[in-house]
């Protein structure tokens, strides 16, 4: 750490001196033009750089199958604008690999192919999407998947739970999106500004979208139990709604939490979201003295539904703890 004093020129105007090995390092000297960006008792200094696109090359001659998906997905979420994946030979195993994450991926297309390369371009602009959109619509999504989950389980409706499994597609996609709007507000001052959310905001949605991402998979677990069971008795099914209506309850109440504008509302759902958690707890001991009298088979299969709602309550109380801290006063 280094410290410079604040001198004053001019009879008005604040100067420092910045730190040369810093200044040199980072390409700045005498004309540069450098930005700053308040954030409450701090300011950012960066130099001031041109918008442009952001290239990244990958050599993926080793990579193939889920591999491969991964590694495109991870350049996505690093930021790349454009990534170029390149080899001797481009097998069609692995094409068909990085089709897969690009379908994964929101606004990202195939943008040249050749015989030893293929190159995807994001066409979205970065500084038009919304964290808060984002997070928006998991939150709708991941709701709507859980409940048609167990429904479709309830009702031995096998067409509700395919449909549940091909949403979660949907969640990921977005996690995906925030992954990559958050790391660029890590990365620069000038993505939280255009963002217009500070970036301890934007680490707090980043991880709420995370359990939400989690509570999609748990709700696409649930419709493929529903594929593979037979239908239900009432007394049973009525139960698995009970638990999933309380599972519910915390997850609204958490995400209210989390967008609310007042502290002191915040603060109230949230610890009410926390507080019902305890409902879940006895309505999965009523349903363990019913799966008594069950098939071992099917008594197995349900109790993996019953785990998954109550995981599922697990991660809305955790949305609850992240916006109880984004609601506390700060030092």
């Amino acid at each position: 750490m280094e410290t410079r004093k604040v001198q004053v020129t001019g009879g008005s105007t604040f100067t420092v001196s910045l730190p040369k090995s810093w200044a040199t390092d980072n390409g700045v000297s005498a004309g540069t033009t450098v930005e700053f960006y308040p954030e409450d008792d701090s300011l950012l200094l960066t130099p001031q750089s041109e918008i442009q696109r952001t290239t990244g090359q990958l050599d993926v001659s080793d990579l193939d199958g889920d591999r491969l998906t991964r590694a495109v997905m991870t350049m996505y979420v690093s930021g790349f604008d454009i990534i170029s994946l390149e080899a001797n030979r481009i097998t069609t195993d692995q094409r068909r690999a990085i089709r897969q994450a690009t379908q994964s991926l929101v606004g990202v297309e195939v943008l040249e192919e050749t015989g030893d390369k293929v190159v995807i371009q994001d066409l979205l602009d970065s500084s038009e999407l919304s964290i808060h959109n984002a997070v928006t619509r998991m939150r709708l999504i991941a709701e709507s998947m859980l409940h048609d989950a167990v429904v479709a389980l309830v009702e031995n409706d096998d067409d509700m739970a395919r449909d549940v499994r091909e949403r979660d597609d949907d969640v990921d996609r977005l996690w995906f999106v925030v992954s990559r709007i958050f790391r660029a507000t890590l990365r620069s001052p000038r993505a939280a500004e255009e963002l217009g959310l500070p970036r301890e905001t934007c680490f707090d949605y980043h991880s709420s979208a995370r359990q939400l991402e989690r509570i999609g998979d748990h709700a696409a677990k649930i419709a493929s139990h529903a594929l593979n069971m037979e239908e239900i008795d009432e007394e049973l099914g009525d139960a698995l709604l009970e638990l999933h209506d309380d599972s519910a309850e915390v997850l609204e109440q958490a995400m209210d939490a989390l967008f609310a504008d007042e502290s002191d509302e915040a603060t109230q759902l949230a610890n009410t979201a926390r507080e019902s958690i305890l409902d879940i707890d006895e309505h999965t001991r009523t349903i363990d003295e019913l799966l008594r009298e069950r098939d071992p088979h099917s008594a197995q299969s349900i109790g993996l539904v019953v785990d998954s709602l109550s995981r599922s309550a697990d991660y809305a109380g955790n949305i609850a703890e992240t916006a109880l801290q984004k609601a506390a006063p700060r030092p």
